[in-house]
């Protein structure tokens, strides 16, 4: 896990370099849609520890650290197929699926939040952008039997005017509807929006969403290199996007 953090560090101070160039300021929007898992929180420690009890359960031999980082990304069942299957693009069989699934969320439900820290910037960020009058919300895939307690864990909950589950819509970002959703619910245009994200499921679904989104570097992102990113920009942390984000538009 120490491996983990300093490469979170490494991948942060090596993918915010020429921002400026990257970033208008500012950014006028009435509305900030934020993700969770490697967005607000860094919650790989708990993640891997409950996907690998999984395997052990099913007497498989656990995966390292890293590889079930780069799983993590588009929701508990996504995490279960690669976990299961060891394979980015892998599809577990129903049964053993089923099987997994009832372990994991088990094994979480007693673990979620235990190792998951705030990640830096982040309670200074959300303090600046409700000072800036913007409306929050939180837009995750994660389930909603592991978000609010999470939240609530972390004095994190308190902030959001709306929060958008992986079980409050028929599709998971990528697709846009938990986004558009979150606009509905918030009285915003989703132009009067922005998103803020760690992976390309963020990129892809603001986009599609008709939406502005900027980019963290310290998120998981399936191992991918966040500068690859269709993003507006990439800020070093959260407390730097409420630096250029105003109320407006």
């Amino acid at each position: 896990m120490l491996h983990h953090l300093k490469n979170a560090i490494q991948r942060a101070l090596g993918q915010t370099q020429g921002l400026s160039l990257r970033l208008p300021t500012p950014l006028y929007a009435q509305a900030v849609l934020l993700d969770l898992d490697g967005t607000l929180v860094d919650s790989a420690p708990d993640l891997v520890a409950a996907a690998n009890s999984v395997r052990i359960e099913l007497g498989l031999p656990t995966l390292p650290f890293d590889t079930v980082v780069n799983y993590v990304g588009k929701g508990a069942e996504s995490l279960l197929h690669r976990t299961l299957t060891g394979d980015l693009a892998g599809r577990a069989e129903p049964a053993l699926l089923a099987r997994g699934m009832a372990i994991f969320a088990r094994v979480y439900s007693e673990i979620n939040g235990d190792q998951t820290t705030v990640y830096p910037g982040v309670r200074a960020g959300l303090d600046a952008l409700l000072a800036e009058g913007l409306k929050l919300a939180l837009v995750t895939n994660k389930p909603a039997q592991f978000t609010e307690p999470l939240l609530l864990k972390k004095s994190l909950l308190n902030y959001f005017d709306v929060i958008v589950t992986g079980n409050s819509c028929a599709h998971k970002k990528p697709h846009p509807e938990p986004l558009l959703f979150a606009c509905q619910e918030l009285g915003v245009a989703p132009t009067a929006a922005i998103a803020i994200g760690d992976s390309l499921n963020d990129a892809q679904a603001a986009r599609a969403a008709n939406m502005r989104v900027l980019a963290v570097p310290y998120g998981y992102n399936e191992g991918q290199d966040t500068r690859q990113l269709d993003v507006d920009g990439i800020v070093p942390n959260l407390l730097q996007a409420a630096q250029v984000i105003r109320l407006g538009g």
